[in-house]
């Protein structure tokens, strides 16, 4: 059977359990007995051995382990007499026996088990009497390596994962990424390090800081050792047979670690690879601290919160360089950029061989987040430290749980020299042919083909680089790569002031606005209570009136010069004797004036032009690729051109707020960085003819003429296309037309 067929058959065991089990609860079943039967499967061929083992030295060695690895062959074994087919042969005892069998493995291998929780799937599967006919169709697929290689079964335990997903109505892409994805990102972190991986020697390591299942970790093993399979075919070599690679992981989701870490106990004898799969979240517990991979591969899940992880990210946050999430923290809706910068936190020192590393991402990290967010930061700390190679659009519909955008990001800190302070983009959206069959979301793959022509574009490093695409059913060449040096995505946000201009009058319909004013009103509270309240109030009320009187005497003149008519203000005020608090001030001020351009300038004491909070504006002005030196203002030379150029012949009256300014480096104007991809690639489609589209349209009513006529048992001739919109509706309550 290939892994299609085996699938169906283990998800076929459901038809037996739905009446016990609720649909998502399925993989409490139909998961752990598929390790097991797996793993009884790997162990049966040196059962007999491990047992012998077990009998020649008991009591004889305190620790027996070394021993019963070695008879097993793996860094696991079982010292249970049973296995399915003995388990099965007595079926009174059916339960306690499977018992006795899951308590019989090694202790690293128990603990894999111990996460599926099943223990208490055995009590419901006896208590249903289901446990015999259940275990019985497990016997009946074999899973052994011979029958069933490495590569498969870790495609049989994904696809399984998938479904269950599917049925808990959960999110898919948060365990399993489509294996084309997987190769290709495989391929692009790869890219150029062929020759290196080929040394004689050669000692690797991966890591896979949510790595689910574990298969992005095991294809970039097999790609460097094995080569690309594809359906158990080999269609391309290995990199290196002869190369060590060392697998490190984490997963917080208890079941799909334990398939991971119980998948590479199988794979790999030594049992290294599975002992560095670690189990907790990576964001608040990160249990590889210290150390630094040669290339790091992950896919994030995409628009999850990271409120869980909260107290402990925002404490290491805080520590600056020294922590993982110094460059910035990304809005609490979405991690995805948390995990690139612990990624990078994992890269080995370029002093050391440096490290490359592919995270796969939607739209939102690319362009999310204004100037100074951190977001922004993030890409800022990215770019300025010149560590993006590239960013590849893959085409829509590729994944299971949802049809968006994605992209790759290549990552590096040993860039070539004809790549540094560069950054490639690869619109790889058309790489793309249609799937046979839809599998949720994921309707389009990308065939080895395809992927091979996308890393070919990233090795070429060719500005304008094109290819023949089909869109529309119509093939046509398009650009798909375009290289910018890292400052090409940097600007410098200023805030642009216009100065506040107003005129005052004292007019019956301008003094009544002054009972909307809140400094005018709490002239009439107290916070005291009774009589002494009372009194406080009384003695407000009488001021606003004096207030009022005071507004009423002024002249019903329209003023264009604040200060003039201040002054006016403040004499008359003096005349009736009446003191006006600055709040009370600033409150007339308020309910007396209105926006005027041909009015005065309105200045502060030392006066300068205050300004005007409803003129304000903000501009980015990108980031030239030299030198920017600043003026004695801290203002740099490209923010003062720009003005001059875009600014000032518009608004002679504007200015640059030289008080905001970037925290980093000290400048007027908040630094930042956003990557707008789909605007280097757009390409302009003009509207079709207008004869063309009414040409459509006649043919249309030509169409609705003939139906109409076949309806109605007259000539086409006879029906009046016009009358159509005069066609009375009916519902269920009768004629409303």
């Amino acid at each position: 059977m290939n892994h299609s067929a085996i699938v169906n058959f283990l998800w076929g065991i459901a038809d037996l359990i739905r009446d016990t089990f609720k649909r998502g609860k399925y993989q409490d079943v139909i998961l752990p007995l598929t390790v097991l039967r797996r793993l009884d499967c790997v162990l049966a061929p040196t059962k007999d051995k491990v047992l012998q083992t077990q009998a020649r030295f008991k009591g004889k060695l305190e620790n027996l382990d070394p021993q019963l690895r070695a008879a097993s062959g793996f860094a696991f074994y079982n010292t249970s007499r049973y296995d399915f087919e003995k388990l099965l042969a007595d079926a009174p005892h059916l339960a306690a026996n499977l018992r006795n069998y899951i308590a019989g493995f090694s202790p690293n291998m128990r603990e894999v088990l111990e996460r599926f929780d099943f223990d208490n799937t055995i009590s419901k599967l006896e208590e249903a009497g289901l446990l015999y006919k259940v275990l019985e169709r497990f016997k009946n697929v074999d899973l052994h390596p011979d029958k069933v290689d490495n590569p498969t079964m870790g495609m049989i335990f994904e696809e399984l994962i998938r479904r269950f997903n599917e049925a808990l109505n959960e999110n898919p892409g948060e365990h399993f990424t489509p294996r084309d994805v997987v190769h290709l990102m495989v391929d692009l972190m790869l890219a150029g390090d062929e020759d290196r991986i080929r040394r004689k020697g050669i000692v690797c390591t991966v890591y896979d800081p949510c790595c689910g299942s574990g298969g992005m970790l095991m294809i970039t093993k097999e790609h460097i050792t094995i080569g690309w399979r594809r359906n158990g075919e080999l269609i391309r070599g290995p990199i290196n047979p002869g190369a060590e690679i060392h697998l490190f992981g984490q997963e917080v989701n208890p079941e799909t670690w334990a398939v991971a870490k119980s998948d590479l106990f199988m794979k790999d004898p030594t049992g290294l690879d599975a002992d560095n799969i670690a189990f907790g979240s990576v964001l608040s517990n990160d249990k590889h601290v210290g150390r630094r991979f040669d290339y790091l591969i992950a896919n994030p899940p995409y628009g999850k919160d990271w409120k869980r992880d909260e107290e402990a990210v925002r404490a290491e946050h805080e520590r600056g360089a020294s922590g993982r999430f110094g460059p910035g923290l990304p809005r609490i809706s979405d991690g995805q950029l948390l995990f690139l910068v612990h990624m990078l936190s994992h890269m080995k020192e370029p002093k050391e061989g440096g490290s490359r590393m592919a995270i796969i991402m939607n739209g939102s990290p690319l362009f999310t987040g204004d100037a100074g967010s951190g977001e922004s930061e993030i890409r800022r700390f990215i770019l300025e430290h010149d560590l993006l190679e590239a960013i590849i659009a893959l085409p829509e519909q590729l994944f299971y749980n949802t049809g968006i955008a994605t992209y790759i990001w290549i990552l590096t800190n040993r860039k070539r020299p004809e790549r540094q302070g560069k950054v490639q983009l690869i619109d790889a959206s058309s790489f793309w042919v249609p799937m046979r069959k839809s599998l949720g979301d994921k309707r389009r793959e990308i065939p080895p083909e395809k992927a091979w022509d996308i890393v070919k574009i990233l090795k070429d490093f060719k500005e304008g680089d094109t290819r023949i695409v089909e869109k529309d059913g119509n093939r046509e060449e398009v650009v798909v790569s375009k290289i910018f040096p890292t400052t090409h995505f940097g600007y410098r946000k200023i805030t642009v002031e216009r100065p506040l201009r107003l005129n005052f009058q004292a007019s019956a319909e301008r003094i009544a606005r002054l009972e909307e004013e809140r400094a005018f009103l709490a002239l009439a509270e107290s916070k005291k209570k009774g009589a002494a309240g009372e009194t406080e109030r009384a003695q407000g009320r009488a001021e606003q009136e004096r207030i009022r009187a005071l507004l009423r005497s002024l002249p019903d003149t329209l003023f264009r010069d604040r200060a003039e008519f201040e002054q006016l203000l403040e004499a008359q005020a003096r005349k009736v004797r009446v003191k006006l608090a600055a709040p009370v001030k600033k409150a007339i001020l308020s309910a007396l004036s209105e926006r005027d351009e041909t009015a005065q300038i309105c200045r502060d004491k030392d006066g300068n032009p205050e300004p005007d909070p409803e003129l304000r504006d903000t501009e980015n002005v990108p980031l030239p690729a030299g030198d920017d030196p600043a003026d004695s203002e801290g203002v740099p030379a490209s923010v003062r051109e720009f003005f001059a150029r875009e600014v000032k012949p518009h608004v002679p009256d504007a200015w640059i707020d030289t008080t905001k300014r970037d925290p980093r480096d000290g400048r007027v104007g908040l630094v930042g960085y956003e990557i707008n991809f789909n605007r280097y690639f757009y390409r302009y489609t003009p509207p079709r003819p207008l004869e063309e589209i009414e040409a459509d349209i006649r043919a249309i009513e030509a169409d609705i003429v003939r139906m109409l006529a076949e309806v109605t048992g007259g000539p086409a001739s006879e029906v009046n296309v016009g009358a159509l919109a005069q066609v009375p509706t009916f519902s269920a309550k009768g004629n409303e037309g």
